[in-house]
């Protein structure tokens, strides 16, 4: 039988440092990992029971988002919240940026959307 525990999207970024930042300081998550030491160029964000990679490749190696490759490709990660309004306040009160507010959308998921430092869009929100 399969155990399956978690999924960890991993987003390619142009540097680590404001990428994790982005993270722990607006986002509320904490660093689960980074590394190598001395030289850090992927870490492990997280926050509850969710994960992101971030990794740093190369100089010429950019981030590129979901939204950037085509306009119906809105968001890189869908995060289930239980309660969607609890957590855009929380966010509101960090002075995060929403790419979009708390809504319904057309899709009948009450949630918002965020874009992290390297332009990687989270849909945080649940169904109607």
């Amino acid at each position: 039988m399969a155990n399956l525990t978690h999924i960890m999207p991993f987003f390619i970024v142009e540097n680590l440092a404001p990428s994790v930042s982005f993270y722990v300081d607006q986002l509320g998550f904490e660093v689960q990992f980074i590394g190598p030491d001395g030289d850090p160029f992927w870490a492990i964000v997280g926050r509850d029971n969710i994960s992101i990679m971030l990794k740093g490749i190369a100089p010429d190696v950019k981030p590129l988002p979901n939204p950037a490759r085509h306009p119906w490709a809105a968001w890189d990660a869908y995060i289930s919240t239980a309660d969607p309004e609890r957590l855009f306040e929380e966010y509101q009160s960090r002075g995060v940026a929403f790419r979009k507010p708390l809504a319904v959308n057309g899709d009948r998921l009450l949630g918002f959307e965020v874009a992290d430092a390297d332009g990687y869009v989270l849909y945080f929100g649940r169904p109607e």
